[in-house]
């Protein structure tokens, strides 16, 4: 797919990822901003938070411990991980939809600070030798690195929709 229809699918998304968002990072004040200043709700951040996303097809499923990043079009445009290592972006959502790609079965949020940190690291440490897998789309259509979630830093992941939470949620509705 290009780009235009990798936009328009993982678009459909957007709703669910952005109450997931809401859930993540709005929270309550202490009770002395409800008190002394009004406040119910408190973003963390006033100004402006940029969030990539990238939703997977649920042929994917069973890598829901890794995440992927983008690193090549045939247009030679610059792609996600050229402009996170710049340092666009404060987190990456990152998601894996059910068979009938309606909802997210299982979803990531990750701080871009803690992995601009990881990945520069692994660079001196290997050498200049990137982290992660390097691989190509079958059709040709881009190149992308392959991450393991449990090998970046602890502090990375700042929510988590495991696998088996959605496949406990669904068991619950049945009892």
């Amino acid at each position: 797919m290009n780009w235009m229809a990798d936009k328009r699918w993982s678009d459909k998304f957007l709703p669910e990822i952005k109450s997931i968002l809401g859930q993540q990072l709005i929270g309550e004040p202490p009770v002395e901003e409800d008190q002394e200043r009004n406040t119910d709700l408190i973003v963390l951040k006033m100004e402006p938070v940029r969030i990539c996303c990238r939703i997977r097809r649920h042929k994917y499923i069973d890598k829901y411990d890794e995440f992927t990043i983008r690193t090549g079009r045939p247009s030679g445009n610059k792609t996600e991980l050229a402009k996170i290592i710049e340092g666009f972006g404060n987190y990456i959502f990152y998601g894996i939809c059910d068979y009938d790609e309606q909802i997210l079965e299982c979803w990531m949020l990750g701080d871009l600070n803690v992995f601009r940190l990881w990945f520069n690291r692994q660079l001196v440490i290997n050498k200049g030798k990137a982290p992660g897998i390097s691989m190509n789309n079958k059709d040709g259509s881009s190149s992308f690195r392959v991450f393991k979630i449990d090998e970046i830093a602890d502090d990375f992941v700042i929510a988590r929709k495991h696998l088996n939470d959605f496949y406990q949620e669904e068991l619950f509705q049945y009892i």
